[in-house]
């Protein structure tokens, strides 16, 4: 068993089903939990679900705006003192039109969602790990970032500079103790994506709980000489 023995983890889009699913499995594990969204009362509601005696803070945050992202890594370690893991979480998926009928704002949207969140609390955080000679950080890609499919340009796109940022950050701190690497989901069996594909075949989809798994590995001791790696967790679909 992965036990974090009370290391601090910044949780971003927890209060979505993968990110409150991720904050309640490191919670149980030991870690005190900073769960991190733009939305506070969701945030909240997402902080009830946490097993019982679990340490935790919300702190609402845009990933968008860097001084919102400075102020909540200097809140973490005004109140923990350090930041030792960041599971980011937060980002998305819109179905677009063909490349070339793509807007400006379609675009921007994809890529401040998936790889500017991404960037600001790399920003942020990584001076604190520095400081206190290691950490982990974990981010989202997913299986669209490996093969470009149709009226989903801007998406595959921003889930591809994902691996890329992921790597360039793994190289550049692999030998501060800063392990940096990144998932790639299949379809994740969520409400929405249920509702918006209600025929397909859910059973094959991936759970949050095994992507979640897969991030606390990823977290953990075990995971000391893993870095720079973008790990598949497609499922059986």
């Amino acid at each position: 068993m992965q036990e974090l023995n009370n290391r601090v983890v910044i949780i971003t889009g927890a209060a979505g089903n993968l990110g409150s699913t991720t904050a309640a499995v490191f919670g149980a594990r030991g870690a005190r939990v900073v769960l991190v969204d733009i939305d506070q009362q969701r945030l909240e509601e997402a902080q009830k679900q946490l097993p019982d005696g679990v340490e935790s803070t919300v702190i609402e945050t845009n990933l968008l705006e860097q001084a919102s992202v400075d102020a909540m890594a200097e809140a973490v370690v005004a109140k923990y003192g350090t930041i030792d893991i960041i599971a980011n979480i937060a980002g998305g998926f819109t179905m677009g039109p063909q490349v070339h009928k793509t807007s400006d704002k379609e675009w921007d949207f994809m890529m401040d969602l998936n790889v500017r969140s991404i960037f600001h609390t790399s920003r942020a955080v990584i001076p604190v790990m520095q400081e206190n000679g290691g950490g982990r950080i974990v981010n989202i890609s997913a299986r669209a970032a490996r093969e470009g499919k149709a009226k989903m340009g801007a998406y595959c796109a921003s889930k591809a500079a994902v691996i890329t940022l992921t790597e360039s950050l793994a190289a550049e701190h692999k030998f501060e103790g800063i392990n940096v690497n990144c998932i790639l989901p299949g379809t994740i069996d969520t409400p929405r994506n249920r509702e918006e594909m209600p025929d397909a075949d859910h059973d094959k989809w991936v759970p949050t709980e095994a992507l979640a798994d897969v991030i606390l590995f990823l977290c953990s001791d075990a995971s000391r000489c893993v870095t720079g790696a973008a790990i598949p967790v497609f499922g059986q679909s």
